[in-house]
């Protein structure tokens, strides 16, 4: 089993939807842009507060 120790669940936060450490962006949003074209470089351009490790946790 992989070690997803960024993607986080939590009732209290986005109805417990998979988020990046707790915070409201939730994977789907990550996956989304990717689907979308955006590459890594360009998300963590748009949010700083994630990491790379944050976006490959989210595939």
């Amino acid at each position: 089993m992989l070690n997803l120790d960024r993607i986080t669940f939590n009732t209290k936060i986005m109805g417990g939807q998979a988020c990046i450490r707790g915070m409201r962006v939730p994977v789907s949003l990550i996956l989304n842009l990717l689907a979308n074209g955006k590459t890594t470089e360009e998300i963590i351009e748009d949010y700083p507060y994630l990491e790379v490790e944050d976006i490959q946790q989210s595939l």
